[in-house]
């Protein structure tokens, strides 16, 4: 029984959430069940969480991802979190993801910013300013 329940919600397979290397603090999911258990242990924090959208195949999506990696090191007060659009395309349409790669912002589980693009500054400006209203609060 519990194999059949590791398995449904993803506990199974360590590969199903996994840091990237070095160090990084980014979480990457490849479950659904496994990411909503996440969201719900934090949703109601006001800490900020910050989802990047990605595809395997998606040339800006690699190009991004080790400047989100420096950020997950830089700022540990935010939760950086990837999702595959391949592998949750569930996910990526309750958020409305369009394009890869988009960043979501969110608070107490709801959207507060959105980055659509491998627009490394304007991610870090939005990240700086949402944390910050965080530690002002």
């Amino acid at each position: 029984m519990g194999n059949y329940l590791s398995s449904f919600f993803g506990g199974g397979d360590p590969s199903e959430l996994e840091p990237e290397p070095e160090g990084s603090r980014v979480l990457t999911f490849y479950s659904a069940p496994r990411w909503q258990l996440h969201f719900d242990s934090v949703k109601e924090t006001p800490k900020l969480i910050v989802i990047d959208f990605t595809a395997t195949w998606c040339g800006p999506c690699r190009f991004i991802s080790p400047a989100f990696s420096q950020m997950s090191e830089k700022y540990t007060d935010v939760d950086f979190v990837k999702i595959d659009v391949d592998k949750l395309p569930d996910v990526a349409r309750e958020y409305g993801v369009q394009a890869m790669p988009t960043f979501l912002l969110l608070k107490k589980g709801t959207e507060v910013d959105r980055v659509v693009g491998a627009k490394q500054d304007e991610l870090q400006r939005k990240v700086e300013k949402h944390r910050t209203s965080l530690l002002q609060a």
